[in-house]
């Protein structure tokens, strides 16, 4: 054997010793090749079993553990207590709510007013019931359709409000348009105006004409209207006629939400008065004048609600003023009582256009004729604005069923305040006039700013910016709307 060989024997001599068992025992089956194996049980951990029932009994009697209980228990039912207080207190001191006055569903929001149902569409009923989902959009609260009956000009005795004049469609085409219309939510009024194409529209014949009215108003409520719209009422209200013509309409669980409605000639706040005081109507629609009379405006809302006045701006050819129509659209909008548009007021339609353009905007207008597109463009913007009005009126309660209070009045310019409880506030300001004005804002719950929700002036007021109340300055022909937060 080599010196090599010695080394290598020596090393797993060592090695053998290292593996040996420290008792010197080896034993049968646990020795292999010279290793040992050595079995370590799997699960070391020591279990913690807790205390007994007989030790927890002893350590719970103890005087430590009596003394902690009481104290805990004293801590829970004085913050118990505590809290308890705390929120009657918190309810004693918060400001209470105002109740949310009646209203009905001609108190909610826009009335759309189609009197030419084929000029508003060629289809006539059937283009109306198609054009449903445009008034949705339009946020349309309720619609006022006709006449649609037949009659021939001076002759009472062509005159019958029960039949539906074939130009417009059929019985079943209007019963169409009222079902569909009831499914979007949309009411219906049927305007039976007698003669709608003379000056009389009683036909020299108020008496015999309101007879035939009475009848006519239990023949199309049972047929599924909403409403009924009358024109002038200072003749038919005369009637001997006329009070069983209120009666169809005295508000019973079925006739709840039916209307009578009607209109005045007159913005002369005595005569609206009058009328209202002796119709009875559930709502009397006035066209606004033009320029609007501040001080008639504050007589018929100190001595009437505002659930039962309606605002029109009248046709096209009837506004003097060169004022734009987002100003009266502002107007209408933001006034207490019910703003009433006619077909084709949403874009600016001028006297002598139809409301057919309504629909041309749909179709791009052609880049090279430069005037009509930018016709095009204007109206668009006159709908969005119109629509985004009618949004705001049907859901900012100040809008709806708020205080109104006059801020500012002259020949040319008006602004005032329109605030319900602990709502936002809403400021309404315009100048149909063609000079700048500067408006001296002054009441109580007026902050030193406020924010612009809508403008016709982007440059000067521009949306969702800041402006100060005590010095508001608006340019020839501008309105703004303004809002800011109730501030408690």
């Amino acid at each position: 054997m080599n010196k090599e060989d010695d080394m290598r024997e020596v090393e797993l001599n060592e090695m053998d010793q290292e593996k040996q068992p420290m008792t010197g025992e080896t034993p049968t089956g646990t020795e292999k090749n010279g290793c040992v194996k050595v079995k370590v049980p799997e699960d070391t951990e020591v279990k913690f079993t807790g205390l007994s029932k007989e030790e927890l009994m002893k350590v719970a009697g103890t005087a430590g553990w009596v003394r902690t209980r009481w104290a805990l228990l004293v801590l829970f039912w004085l913050g118990w207590f505590g809290m308890l207080a705390g929120a009657i207190v918190i309810i004693v001191q918060a400001p209470r709510c105002k109740p949310i006055p009646e209203m009905n569903w001609w108190n909610e929001g826009l009335l759309y007013q189609i009197s030419d149902v084929n000029e508003f569409s060629k289809n006539g009923m059937k283009g109306v019931e198609e054009k449903l989902d445009y008034l949705t959009q339009m946020k349309v609260k309720g619609l006022i359709l006709g006449p649609i009956h037949t009659v021939d000009a001076d002759q009472l005795d062509t005159l019958d409000l029960v039949s539906v004049k074939s130009a417009v469609g059929t019985e079943n085409d209007l019963k169409s348009l009222l079902e569909q219309a009831h499914k979007k939510g949309i009411p219906i009024v049927l305007n039976l105006t007698p003669s709608y194409d003379k000056a009389s529209v009683w036909l020299n014949n108020v008496t015999a004409v309101a007879e035939k009215i009475k009848d006519a108003c239990t023949h199309w409520l049972e047929k599924g209207f909403d409403g009924i719209f009358l024109p002038d009422l200072r003749n038919i209200k005369t009637t001997k006629s006329w009070q069983s013509i209120q009666a169809i309409f005295n508000k019973t669980e079925e006739t709840k939400q039916v209307a009578l409605m009607g209109s005045v000639t007159s913005f002369s706040a005595d005569e609206v008065s009058l009328v209202l005081n002796r119709s009875g109507v559930d709502l009397l629609l006035t066209e606004l004048s033009d320029p609007p009379e501040t001080g008639e405006l504050k007589k018929l809302y100190s001595s009437h609600p505002q659930t039962i006045l309606g605002w029109s701006l009248g046709s096209p050819a009837s506004r003097t003023t060169a004022a734009p129509v987002r100003l009266f659209q502002m107007l209408l909008f933001t006034l207490p009582g019910t703003p009433v548009f006619s077909a084709g007021d949403e874009v600016g339609l001028k006297a002598g256009e139809k409301p057919q353009i309504m629909w041309d905007l749909e179709n791009p207008a052609e880049e090279k004729n430069t005037a009509a597109k930018t016709l095009q463009e204007e109206r668009i913007a006159v709908r969005d604005f119109f629509k985004t009005l009618s949004d705001l009126r049907g859901k900012e309660r100040s809008l709806l069923h708020g205080e109104y209070i006059s801020l500012h009045s002259s020949a040319t310019s008006l602004a005032f305040l329109r605030l319900w409880d602990q709502s936002s506030r809403y400021l309404t300001a315009m100048n149909w006039g063609n000079d700048p004005v500067t408006m001296i804002l002054s009441n109580s719950d007026l902050p030193a700013q406020a924010q612009v929700r809508l403008t016709t002036d982007a440059v000067n007021l521009a949306v969702d910016s800041m402006v100060s109340l005590e010095k508001l300055q608006l340019g020839p022909k501008q309105a703004v709307l303004l809002s800011y937060p109730y501030a408690g």
